[in-house]
């Protein structure tokens, strides 16, 4: 490999130096962070079990009952609406 296409040491090294972390230190409002979920590249694609455990827990204790068989998309819309219902924010 040359130099070129093969980082520095240092480069990699955290060492010393503080972690990576995601998010932010201060809450900030970002458009780009509130996407539609029906533009989601993935929305069409069958609800994540993680979903539908949370979606099962909130639909519960709206005494709602909603269908298995959502899309990631439909399953956030619900967990949002949910959420707001329920005070879950």
């Amino acid at each position: 490999m040359t130099e070129q296409n093969h980082p520095a040491a240092d480069e990699n090294d955290n060492s010393g130096t503080e972690p990576e972390m995601l998010g932010a230190a201060e809450p900030t409002e970002d458009a780009a962070l509130e996407k539609d979920p029906s533009d989601w590249v993935s929305g069409d694609d069958p609800i994540t079990e993680a979903q539908k455990s949370y979606l099962d827990t909130l639909a519960r204790q709206a005494g709602e009952e909603l269908p298995a068989d959502l899309t990631k998309a439909e399953a956030s819309q619900h967990i949002e609406r949910l959420r707001a219902a329920t005070g879950k924010q």
